[in-house]
């Protein structure tokens, strides 16, 4: 979800499946012969007949925990353990803020996980890269035709270069599952009663907002004790004002790219409006993302601002009355959204089964896959127009994918940027939003950050 990063849809580029039902293997239960052993070269013998593997036991770390989420999860390994019966799958299924905490400690020991959903960010997945804790995912991909089935604009998301020192080229080192858009939930029925209509421009938006304030209806639902929420919010606002480009230098922390500048304050000066005018419910520092979304459910306000992971609680919760949208653009700009693919699926160096465990990614991103995904009301990364969503909020956020990922501008996610960005930004949009900080000191906490890593990693 986050980063989303921490952390959704066709993404450009987004090719149909071509590979059928994938086979590997390797040993038996996950242990520490490898770990800390450099990752696999390229031209690396893999095995592919699954059968030929005997008796394994593959240790598997998600966090799909929500409804949707953890019903394709049971289903699909469900169906790996039925085609595979010599392969049993050990599932650790922990939520997005829990898998952070102890993903890194497990990731370095000696009874390693096999198969992890490791944060596409530098502070997670570059940091497992650069330690020579996740295995490069070239020779399975070679043998699957992983690099048919993923487009250019998703593996960016998922590769690195050996060094860990380069994002969004080099090897493979993770495989997607989801695609991930963050738009705008409305609640249908608390528009209706205040008499606003469906925003269509980004003025639109902001004059909902404004109206529902005034109505005395709390406009939008935030919850910030996490830190990374708050960075959702401020990256819709970011791609109405800052230039795509822009945004993709300081999302990948490329050199030259600065966040100190006029339209970059803007949008910080904009988060500061909405909160003096009112537009948040109170104490968004003080309640959680769950509790944020829980209460936009509950018709405690009109909007919410947050990803497409949340679609298939929603709609349990609300049923018609939930939409979803891409952000409305600003007059003469692209539809613009932060987005990209869910946490992907990584091989631990750790592993004593790489052969199974690359089996088993393969199995869960193929064709059949993307269909369990769509039915249980996730967002397949690929070839999503080739599925058809179920009626109601599915519809929608297929659609807002397709909008922003083939007409407009899909832009990474903002904690990206340095392996300490999550943290710097997050706490930096807490004091923001508690005004205890200007647009300019806030702006300045983050170039420092930015800039520190950028010398040290040039």
């Amino acid at each position: 979800m986050p980063s989303r990063s921490s952390r959704a849809r066709r993404a450009p580029g987004v090719v149909a499946l071509v590979a059928a039902l994938g086979l590997l293997a390797a040993a038996c239960t996950p242990g520490s012969e490898n770990a800390g052993a450099p990752p696999a070269d390229a031209d690396r013998a893999v095995q592919t007949d699954v059968a030929a593997l005997g008796e394994v036991t593959l240790t598997v770390w998600d966090q799909e925990v929500r409804g949707g989420q953890n019903e394709q999860m049971e289903r699909l390994n469900r169906a790996f353990q039925e085609q595979y019966p010599n392969i049993t799958i050990e599932r650790v299924s922990r939520s997005f803020d829990d898998l952070a905490t102890t993903l890194r400690l497990a990731i370095s020991g000696n009874e390693a996980p096999d198969v992890v959903q490791a944060n596409n960010g530098r502070a997670d997945m570059g940091a497992f890269v650069a330690a020579n804790q996740l295995l490069s995912l070239e020779p399975w991909a070679e043998a699957y035709g992983w690099h048919d089935r993923f487009p250019d604009s998703v593996e960016r998301y998922v590769s690195y270069t050996p060094d860990g020192r380069v994002f969004g080229e080099g090897n493979l080192y993770g495989l997607p599952q989801v695609g991930e858009v963050v738009g705008i939930y409305y609640n249908q029925a608390e528009l209706d009663r205040l008499g606003i209509a469906a925003p269509q421009t980004w003025d639109d938006f902001e004059a909902a907002l404004a109206a529902a304030a005034a109505a005395g209806a709390t406009p939008m639902q935030l919850g910030n004790l996490e830190g990374w929420p708050a960075l959702h919010v401020y990256g819709t606002v970011q791609n109405q004002f800052v230039a795509p480009e822009q945004v993709r230098d300081l999302a990948f922390g490329r050199e030259g790219a600065s966040w100190t500048t006029p339209e970059n304050t803007q949008v910080a000066q904009k988060i500061v409006d909405w909160v003096q005018a009112g537009y948040f419910n109170e104490g968004v520092n003080g309640i959680d993302n769950d509790q944020a979304w829980q209460a936009f459910s509950r018709g405690e306000s009109v909007f919410l601002i947050g990803g497409t992971w949340l679609a298939a609680d929603l709609q349990s919760a609300m049923g018609d009355a939930v939409g979803f949208m891409a952000p409305p653009p600003r007059a003469d700009r692209p539809v613009s959204a932060t987005g990209g693919t869910g946490l992907p699926f990584a091989i631990t160096s750790g592993s004593d089964a790489p052969d199974a465990a690359a089996a088993y990614l393969d199995f869960i991103t193929n064709d059949q896959a993307m269909t369990v995904l769509t039915e249980t009301g996730n967002l397949p990364v690929v070839d999503p127009a080739s599925q058809t969503p179920p009626p109601g909020l599915s519809e929608d956020v297929f659609a807002a994918f397709a909008t922003v990922s083939q007409d407009g501008e899909l832009l990474p996610y903002l904690d990206y940027a340095t392996p300490t960005m999550a943290d710097t930004m997050g706490a930096a949009l807490q004091d923001l939003l508690a005004g205890e900080t200007t647009p300019e000191q806030f702006l300045q906490t983050i170039q420092a950050d930015y800039a520190e890593f950028v010398e040290q990693n040039g």
